[in-house]
């Protein structure tokens, strides 16, 4: 009895001990189970991820009530001249030099004239025989005449002596036109100033031989220029030449006077763009009684431009250039791209005006790639403020 007890306590043990191992070794083969699954989910998982395309998103930004164009300038006398000689000859004196300041009609120089003066005699002397000419003429063709009353003399002789007084008249009057237009150009030795200014440059001086005329042969002797208003000459890119009018004011900086501002007015536009760089000329005018701006200086123009109402902006790099048109790829909130046609306006550098076609709320797709498509998945990350980082564009402040 008791060696059968030991027996069936031993074959218990046994049983138990093979459920032991049993239930390890399901346990061994449900973890490694699971294990594999897990595996599996994590393998799909990634390959999930990486079909999906992960891109930077941004929103349109509203553009600012008004712009601040910034262009450079070219500042000019009002009025500026060459001062050429009228007559040649040799230069007398000078009575101003370069900074002074002269009127209306005021000597600048005298010019001696010798060759001028000789003609002059010459004339006068012309002018004397041809009148002594005449009067013998006259007197001849007079006695003739009242010989013809008495038939002492041929009618032809006498209309022969009468157009020979005639032609001696003339030859009066040529010669008297002679000299006066010779003493005319011996008036012009004086150079005078044509306008109120400042002389700009002086080119000549005692003693040097001056030539008549302004052809290549000659030289400006001086230079004047009125400075007590400027113009300010400004190239105006095409993009812009639709806001800038006569009536538009403009504040000028100058790099010699930087804590100072000035203020200028648009007059006038070429109306016409140049067809090489496609830029507007528009010409301003300032007040320069102090006398402080100096023509032939640089400026910085700043111009105050309205901008459109209701038009959106962004960066350059958000747009698609497809076969369809200018496009640019949303992410809708699915992630799914949508692929929307727009219309642009002003092109400003690294930014553009979007003018119709999207909305302030669309999330765009920033720096898409060339083969994204319409409905492809993607993962969205937020950039902030695009236009802000865009916008710092040669030209224009936003």
């Amino acid at each position: 009895m008791s060696h059968d007890t030991s027996h069936a306590t031993a074959s218990w043990y046994l049983r138990i001990a093979g459920i032991a191992l049993l239930g390890i070794a399901i346990a061994v083969v449900a973890t490694g189970v699971h294990s594999r699954t897990t595996h599996e989910e994590n393998l799909e998982k990634r390959a999930l991820q990486q079909d999906v395309i992960p891109v930077e998103v941004i929103a349109p930004q509203q553009g600012p009530g008004q712009q601040d164009l910034v262009l450079p300038g070219n500042v000019t006398a009002f009025t500026e001249a060459p001062i050429y000689a009228r007559v040649s000859g040799y230069l007398k004196n000078w009575n101003t030099d370069i900074g002074a300041h002269v009127k209306t009609g005021q000597v600048l120089g005298t010019i001696e004239t010798p060759e001028l003066d000789e003609q002059i005699h010459r004339a006068e002397a012309d002018l004397s025989m041809a009148e002594a000419n005449y009067e013998l003429a006259a007197s001849t063709a007079k006695r003739w005449q009242n010989l013809l009353l008495t038939d002492s003399v041929s009618h032809q002789e006498a209309d022969e002596k009468t157009a020979d007084a005639k032609a001696k008249q003339a030859t009066v009057n040529a010669l008297r036109a002679t000299l006066d237009s010779l003493r005319a150009q011996q008036s012009f030795n004086r150079i005078v100033a044509p306008f109120d200014g400042v002389v700009t440059d002086r080119k000549t001086d005692i003693g040097m031989l001056v030539s008549a005329g302004s052809s290549a042969s000659a030289q400006a002797l001086f230079r004047v220029a009125e400075i007590d208003k400027l113009r300010i000459y400004v190239e105006v890119p095409q993009n812009f030449s639709a806001q800038v009018k006569p009536g538009l004011s403009a504040e000028l900086h100058f790099p010699e006077h930087p804590s100072q501002t000035f203020q200028a007015k648009l007059v006038s536009t070429s109306n016409a763009l140049h067809q090489d760089s496609r830029t507007l000329t528009v010409e301003l005018q300032m007040d320069n009684k102090t006398g402080e701006i100096l023509p032939g200086t640089y400026a910085e123009v700043h111009f105050s431009l309205p901008s459109k109402a209701n038009v959106l902006r962004l960066p350059t790099s958000a747009l698609l250039f497809r076969k369809n048109g200018m496009e640019v790829a949303t992410a809708n909130p699915d992630g799914k791209v949508v692929l929307k046609p727009i219309t642009i306006g002003r092109d400003l550098g690294t930014t553009v005006e979007v003018v119709s076609g999207l909305q302030s709320t669309d999330q765009v797709i920033d720096s898409p790639s060339d083969s994204l498509a319409e409905g492809d998945q993607v993962r969205m990350v937020q950039r902030a403020d695009p236009v802000q980082a865009a916008s710092a564009q040669p030209g224009a402040k936003s």
